[in-house]
């Protein structure tokens, strides 16, 4: 594999698997839409793709006296079947929005990344178990890999190349 290709994500599909037809792979990756998963694969229309997945979450807000603090993330991955070359051309984008502040002053960041990254945020909360040690119960988790490997992985086993894209046209 060559550098640019692991800097992108770049991965062929396995030896000897045969490229499915497109329409093929693009219901097995609309199939992906099931209740228990945290994100959305749909057609990309007006995005300039094919298909699109996104995932959008706000985390749990906490306060502390008069402090209070919220993080969205916006991730999204635009997907464009390139079926001459049976691979799909993937590009990933996340934002991220922070606002802290107090009654009287808030303070609001932004974060823009274009290409593969991964983003993990967790949130516990600590309380009195049965016995009355204190124990850390996971409360909130986001991973984005959650939703960038089934798509990827469909892809594969497809047949189709999975290429990142990070700079240039989808």
């Amino acid at each position: 594999m060559r550098l640019f290709d692991k800097l992108t994500g770049t991965q062929p599909p396995p030896e000897g698997v045969s490229p499915v037809p497109g329409e093929e792979l693009r219901a097995a990756l609309l199939g992906l839409n099931q209740p228990e998963v945290p994100y959305v694969v749909r057609y990309g229309g007006g995005e300039r793709c094919d298909l699109l997945a996104e995932w959008r979450l706000t985390e749990p807000a906490w306060q502390q006296v008069f402090v209070r603090s919220e993080v969205s993330h916006a991730v999204r991955i635009r997907m464009r079947l390139n079926h001459e070359k049976h691979e799909v051309r993937a590009l990933e984008e996340q934002w991220e929005l922070s606002r802290v502040g107090t009654p009287t002053r808030l303070q609001v960041t932004s974060e823009y990344a274009r290409g593969p990254s991964r983003t993990v945020s967790r949130q516990w909360t600590v309380g009195r178990c049965a016995d009355g040690r204190l124990e850390a119960t996971e409360t909130f988790r986001f991973d984005s890999a959650q939703m960038r490997e089934p798509l990827r992985d469909t892809v594969l086993k497809s047949g189709w190349t999975w290429r990142g894209v990070v700079f240039g046209k989808l």
